[in-house]
């Protein structure tokens, strides 16, 4: 019965963060290189685009560590949408408030893990959609005050689901799942993540002649 557990807990309490640290809070764009003449092709480190006004709403980069960076800007300035793709082929758009705090989160990181982040409006992370390369799937919900897992929702790349609810110190309490054979069970734990009850299901006795 623990075994059971363990998968689904790392693939739900430990994997949603990836998604979510993809990108930084916010930009900083800088002053544009000074262009040199006209030409039908343009080449520069960085661009910044203008409106009618002379603001600042776009900047396209390479940053010194080698990630190339779209950041888009509303009309006070503020970061609200940003396009990146790292050195090592991570890429991630991501979409800002007005306080510049991230509210959504889409990627793929270089370890494959794909999936979609959910933040409160305080920047925490409160929802987490991801998919590995080997097809196991996982729904996380969190805390959106202490920002620790509680609830998830995991299927196995063999087709195995499993409801995993957490206690406020992110620990696994309860867990309903379905074995690769249809059979159903219920798991429960204490503070310490030991098993202390469960009610698997059992073949009923074959009549006897």
């Amino acid at each position: 019965m623990a075994n059971k557990r363990n998968w689904l807990y790392a693939m739900l309490a430990l994997t949603g963060g990836l998604i979510g640290g993809m990108l930084a809070a916010e930009m900083a764009p800088t002053a544009a290189l000074a262009a040199r003449g006209y030409s039908r092709t343009v080449k520069a480190q960085q661009f910044v685009l203008l409106d009618k006004d002379g603001h600042q709403r776009g900047v396209m980069e390479v940053t010194n560590r080698g990630t190339a960076d779209l950041g888009l800007m509303d009309g006070s300035g503020r970061n609200r949408a940003e396009f990146r793709v790292a050195k090592d082929g991570g890429g991630a758009i991501a979409f800002y408030d007005k306080d510049g705090a991230r509210r959504v989160v889409v990627g793929e990181p270089a370890s494959g893990r794909s999936g979609i982040a959910i933040y409160a409006p305080k920047g925490r992370q409160i929802a987490t959609l991801s998919v590995d390369e080997g097809g196991e799937s996982s729904l996380t919900l969190y805390d959106p005050t202490t920002g620790r897992a509680r609830a998830g929702l995991g299927v196995t790349p063999v087709g195995q689901p499993a409801l995993v609810l957490f206690d406020p110190n992110g620990k696994d309490r309860l867990e309903l799942h379905i074995g690769a054979k249809g059979e159903p069970g219920i798991a429960l734990a204490d503070e310490t993540g030991k098993t202390i009850a469960g009610m698997p299901e059992r073949p009923a006795p074959a009549p006897q002649q």
